[in-house]
């Protein structure tokens, strides 16, 4: 078991800390919270979708009550892991100068879709979904 000093750090970034980041978060701590201390933040903070907070639930992850910060926050916090998780395609990648090491991973950015609620939602459950598998693969016990 890990305890609070043996903890990784992990810092999720993305453009508003609304969606992408606060799932990854919340799937990081719920799962793997023993080993890694888990943070988030955005360039742009806006605030915690309403749908992420709901598709979260439904997975039996609550993260009502999480925040949506500004990466200055984190100004001068090592952080042993740095992700940002904004789709480089259409969005300008914030850089977080404190991580030993820093990786990206690309995820649409679901608060961005047009469509229905019920469309919306679908859309926020793929990338949930997404998220998920990879933070499994990138931070499980069983990873390399």
């Amino acid at each position: 078991m890990g305890n609070h000093i043996n903890k990784k750090k992990v810092l999720f970034i993305c453009t508003h800390n609304s969606a992408r980041s606060q799932m990854a978060e919340g799937f990081l701590r719920a799962r793997y919270g023993n080993d890694y201390e888990v943070f988030s933040a955005g360039t742009e903070p806006t605030a915690v979708h309403p749908y992420a907070v709901q598709v979260m639930e439904e997975v039996g992850i609550d993260i009502s009550s999480h925040k949506a910060k500004d990466m200055s926050e984190f100004i001068g916090q090592e952080m042993d892991e740095v992700v940002t998780v904004c789709d480089q395609a259409r969005e300008a990648c914030p850089f977080f100068p404190y991580g030993k090491k820093s990786f990206h991973q690309s995820f649409p950015d679901p608060s961005s879709f047009r469509g229905s609620g019920e469309e919306q939602l679908a859309f926020f459950r793929q990338v949930r979904d997404l998220i998920r598998d990879w933070i499994k693969k990138q931070f499980g016990p069983d990873k390399t």
